[in-house]
């Protein structure tokens, strides 16, 4: 179930890894973010679009290549390069941690993200996030509207299907929005596993807090859902994928780790059919 324990590296060194990778990240978020609010007013939509997406992807990339370089984290997340071609979908990961966004994003240029409305007016992500035309989720119907019309240009839709971030194993109750976004733009859904080793930045865990380094972090490809015909049926078929798939996962949260071994058991100690 998970990778074999390597060494940790040395706590004042974890602190260094911490609070420079989050300097970093948060100096090129602020720093785009104004230049991006100063440039909004001038951008056509189309440029503005696909200005404020590539951006972000290279700001997203560079953290990440920094984390890495740092050895804080491990990053295995290539497996998303088979969808940057592949036209317009949704994009329905596991919802782990915070980072989860930000790994999709290192790799896809043209993603449109739909996100909290209250991000779209902060000031490290406000105003990359307005040029990039993300869509916030204060109105669900107009979120949904705008949703189907990035699809409709062939934007990829990032989506978290639970909501939130994950608060019990495998993953929360599924929300009928990726389901009815899928069905109106007619649209498929590609399942996104997300691995992790470390609860770092999971529900609760304060920005500040130290994990334990090195983390590892994995991504691969589950199943890609067609659009569905009933979304309570979707919903309950988009769980199970999860279930299916993160019981196989090579890394698991610690806080999931005593659940993922007793439904581990309990699968294999069903009789089969």
């Amino acid at each position: 179930m998970t990778a074999p324990i390597q060494r940790r590296l040395p706590a004042i060194y974890e602190y260094f890894c911490l609070y420079a990778g989050l300097t970093a990240l948060g100096v090129m978020c602020l720093g785009w973010s104004l230049f991006a609010a100063l440039l909004h007013p001038f951008m056509g939509a189309e440029g503005g679009r696909r200005l404020g997406r590539r951006a972000i992807t290279g700001i997203f990339h560079v953290y990440v290549r920094l984390l890495g370089a740092l050895g804080a984290c491990r990053f295995d997340i290539s497996a998303l390069d088979e969808l940057r071609d592949q036209g317009p979908m949704i994009l329905a990961p596991n919802h782990p941690c915070l980072l989860d966004a930000v790994m999709v994003i290192a790799r896809l240029p043209n993603v449109a993200c739909i996100m909290k409305a209250s991000l779209m007016s902060n000031p490290f992500l406000g105003g990359g996030s307005r040029l990039a035309r993300y869509i916030p989720n204060a109105r669900p119907l107009q979120m949904v509207y705008a949703a189907c019309d990035e699809l409709s240009r062939g934007s990829q839709l990032l989506m978290f299907p639970e909501g939130t971030r994950t608060l019990r194993y495998p993953v929360n109750e599924i929300t009928p929005s990726v389901a009815l976004i899928a069905r109106r733009a007619k649209v498929p859904v590609q399942v996104i596993i997300i691995e992790t080793d470390s609860d770092y930045l999971s529900k609760g865990w304060p920005l500040f807090r130290r994990p334990a380094m090195p983390i590892h972090y994995r991504i691969r490809l589950g199943r890609r859902l067609d659009p569905p015909r009933d979304a309570g049926v979707f919903c309950a078929e988009l769980e199970d994928c999860f279930a299916e798939e993160l019981a196989r996962a090579e890394f698991v949260p610690p806080q999931f780790a005593a659940a993922a071994t007793q439904a581990t058991q309990a699968t294999q100690a069903a009789p089969a059919t």
